[in-house]
């Protein structure tokens, strides 16, 4: 089982809790996690954020290409289910091309592929006007939680000084 990380992750573990500059424990953790097989992203989302120009861009151009995976055959068969789902569920037509369009589509479609939990920030809304991953998943039975619940279920710890025994 992998994680498949949302570039939300990302995106607010820099810009709030997990600032580059205070805390790079947890930037050595994605990177161990990694390592271990247990965590990943896809190639849009790594394309998402290496066009920011700034330190997450450059984090991101610093990883192995496997840890921003392009998508496989058996993705592109997924993407085939995601999007006759997403069609079917009563979105406003704007909100279907806009995420047919986005990370998001093929994140559920990489996630769709095996045994992944797919990573993100976002919450199910009732809305028909935006698409949310949440309800993807929940309609596909693909699992899903938010970043706090992965790295409590990973027994993570970004401690100060030494590990206590």
């Amino acid at each position: 089982m992998a994680y498949l990380l949302d570039a939300n992750v990302f995106i607010q573990a820099k810009n709030l809790q997990y600032g580059f500059d205070f805390c790079p424990a947890f930037w050595s953790w994605l990177d161990q996690t990694y390592d271990a097989g247990r965590l990943r992203s896809i190639r849009q989302v790594g394309d998402e954020l290496t066009g920011g120009g700034d330190e997450l861009a450059e984090w991101a151009l610093g990883r192995e290409d496997g840890f921003f995976t392009a998508p496989d055959a058996a993705v592109l068969t997924a993407a085939q289910h995601v999007s006759a789902w997403v069609v079917q569920q009563g979105y406003e037509p704007a909100a279907v091309n806009t995420f047919m369009q986005v990370a998001d589509f093929w994140l559920v479609a990489a996630a769709l592929t095996g045994p992944h939990t797919l990573v993100t920030h976002e919450v199910a809304s009732a809305s028909a006007k935006k698409i949310k991953i949440p309800n993807v998943c929940i309609g596909l039975g693909v699992d899903f939680m938010s970043p706090y619940q992965m790295l409590r279920r990973e027994q993570a710890r970004f401690v100060l000084g030494p590990t206590p025994t």
